[in-house]
């Protein structure tokens, strides 16, 4: 009959519906989800630290940082106090960047987000992963350090450098995320491999100098 009432209890006439996509009106999506707020954490908690030995408190410091270092906060060495807040400053700022990594953006915040993300885990993975090696070489013997650094090689072993290792694999996974599941033609994963391959290149710079 031509004014049947259709299935869906609309009148004659009235437009189809399609059925809605599991994607539609998720412009502003979670692409990069969890590992985005894991690394926004991770970087904050790694602010405190800095922040507070910047202010000349060594809380903390005396036990599980080179003694060295200690000296120069606690004597308020002028660059060295700069480059606690600067050190504090861009651990939020990665923060920044984390929950930048848990939402869709636009193009050009998308690549930024991309590239310093993609920089981020490789620069923290490969010092992590540098801190635990050299702490597995002194622990079983195969290379020696001064008495007064045997107990402080243990916290860059079961410490720092896990702690670095962990905030790499959660920037690494909210990068990769992130890339996977925009748009490709945002053109993220040149400035992601980009980001990558330069903070290699500055850590292997770093290895080999042995400075940073």
């Amino acid at each position: 009959m031509a004014n049947r009432i259709s299935t869906d209890g609309r009148g004659p006439g009235a437009p189809s519906r399609a059925p809605l996509s599991r994607t539609s009106g998720r412009a502003g999506g979670r692409p990069g989800g969890w590992p985005g707020l894991a690394a926004a954490g991770w970087g904050l908690l790694f602010a405190v630290p800095s922040l507070v030995w910047a202010t000349g408190s060594s809380f903390g410091a005396r036990t599980t940082v080179a003694p060295s270092l200690v000296k120069l906060a606690e004597d308020r060495v002028a660059w060295f106090v700069a480059v606690l807040w600067l050190t504090g400053l861009l651990k939020i700022l990665g923060a920044v960047v984390g929950i930048g990594l848990t939402r869709r953006r636009g193009r050009w915040t998308g690549r930024l987000l991309a590239l310093s993300g993609a920089g981020a885990a490789v620069l923290l993975g490969w010092h992590g992963a540098a801190f635990v090696v050299h702490g597995t070489l002194v622990e079983t013997g195969a290379r020696t350090v001064p008495p007064d650094l045997a107990g402080l090689t243990r916290w860059y072993l079961f410490l720092w450098g896990p702690w670095f290792v962990a905030g790499g694999l959660a920037f690494a996974a909210a990068t990769l995320r992130y890339v996977r599941r925009l748009d490709p033609r945002a053109g993220t994963r040149r400035p992601a491999a980009l980001g990558a391959s330069g903070a290699a290149l500055l850590s292997l710079l770093s290895t080999v100098t042995g400075i940073g």
